[in-house]
């Protein structure tokens, strides 16, 4: 069994019409889920989730990659050592 791993999981997304795709894909992973917040930007047209995971990173990489492939998102990582 793969080590879990703390990690952050940036997200920038410009399109709303994702926000509910995104959020089946966090729901999809939510066993891993210690939290996450999510800031909109209205003046920027933007939303920011931030979500802290504890997760093997093979998950967080599977769950990244899906959130990336939307159209208007960014998704990035962040691994504890």
């Amino acid at each position: 069994m793969e080590e879990r791993r703390i990690s952050v999981l940036s997200v920038v997304a410009r399109d709303r019409a994702q926000a509910e795709k995104l959020n089946g894909y966090l729901s999809e992973y939510g066993e891993y889920v210690v939290g996450r917040m999510g800031i909109p930007y209205r003046e920027k047209g933007v939303f920011v989730i931030c979500v802290v995971l504890d997760a093997p990173p093979s998950a967080v990489n599977a769950l990244s990659g899906k959130i990336g492939q939307l159209e208007g998102v960014a998704a990035k990582i962040l691994f504890n050592k």
